[in-house]
């Protein structure tokens, strides 16, 4: 079973334009050396009013991308024009850990690639594919399940994104994988700490999704400035 590489999550403040052709002609392998798959979104700030500028930030980028090597990341940033707006932005290289769920797009996956230390640093992103009816239903569950993963002290970052009409994704880095598995299983010491377990017991009753992964990594490299924040993951 093939494995990609290497992953990169990127984040840049990028112009109206960029953003809309990008979400509407995202980056394929036909057209990018190298590429296996990208996503392509805006970023939205967890816990904020559904209704609000925060959701839909036109000019705040995600892209989430794997790749078949790290050349052809220098590549596409040196070489594209949304390469080059995502060059003056922040991005971190990521070495794939551990999957649940399914996603079509990353079809060759396997559940993990090995045993990881549980006091080491890690990244998490989860990419969702939304039944369109059941969205009154995951702003319900999920909107404290934002606040809890956004103020958690053992998050260094953490945010949304989304492209309309049905992806929507979560970015999150930590200080130590332990610390995000106890805020999975609602053990963390903090206020209303079981708002994640309860929200994925809602899930597992009726699906919020059509298609939903939540994927782990280690990072390898950190690149640029985010919100004029730099080493943002934490060091081994």
């Amino acid at each position: 079973m093939r494995i990609v590489a290497v992953f990169t999550f990127h984040l840049a403040k990028t112009r109206l334009l960029t953003t809309l052709r990008a979400l509407w002609r995202p980056p394929t392998p036909e057209r990018v050396a190298g590429l296996e798959h990208a996503e392509c979104m805006t970023v939205m700030t967890l816990g904020a009013p559904i209704f609000s500028p925060t959701r839909l930030q036109l000019k705040r980028f995600a892209m989430f991308a794997s790749w078949s090597s790290e050349d052809a990341i220098d590549d596409f940033l040196a070489k594209t024009p949304l390469g080059h707006e995502l060059a003056v932005g922040w991005h971190v290289r990521l070495a794939f850990l551990r999957r649940w769920g399914h996603l079509a797009a990353f079809p060759d996956l396997p559940a993990k690639t090995g045993e990881q230390d549980p006091e080491a640093p890690v990244v998490a992103v989860t990419i969702a594919r939304m039944r369109m009816f059941e969205v009154p239903r995951f702003i319900r569950w999920g909107k404290p399940v934002e606040t809890l993963v956004r103020d958690h002290p053992g998050a260094t970052l953490a945010l949304a994104a989304m492209r309309l009409p049905r992806t929507v994704s979560t970015f999150s880095v930590w200080r130590s994988a332990r610390e995000m598995t106890d805020m999975v299983h609602g053990r963390s010491a903090v206020a209303r700490p079981e708002r994640h377990a309860v929200a994925m017991v809602e899930r597992t009753r009726r699906d919020f999704h059509f298609e939903f992964t939540t994927l782990r990594f280690q990072a390898l490299s950190e690149h640029g400035a985010w919100d004029g924040r730099r080493a943002i993951v934490p060091p081994r």
